[in-house]
């Protein structure tokens, strides 16, 4: 669970996180689009491409690949874990 806390450390990363909650399933290269135009970030696809590695190892994001173009994808059961972890049975 730890990697989840590293992961959400990083405003990029939240945003990423963002930009693949409201359309899942986008390039590095519509990634790269998104955040430059609607949060005016203009890091390089390499950098962006670690990022997303980052998110990846921690459960956050997969990805597969569509011949040349690899795709990424949300995952939010890590965030879920950490929900349930604080919040109190109603059973209880």
């Amino acid at each position: 669970m730890g990697d989840v806390y590293q992961a959400l450390a990083d405003s990029t990363r939240r945003l990423i996180l963002d930009e693949l909650t409201d359309q899942d399933g986008q390039s590095l290269f519509e990634l790269c689009g998104r955040l430059a135009m609607r949060h005016g970030i203009t890091s390089t696809r390499q950098a962006i491409s670690q990022h997303l590695a980052v998110l990846e190892q921690a459960g956050l994001v997969s990805s597969q690949r569509t011949g040349r173009t690899k795709i990424h994808h949300i995952h939010s059961e890590p965030l879920r874990a950490i929900v349930e972890r604080w919040t109190p049975d109603p059973k209880d």
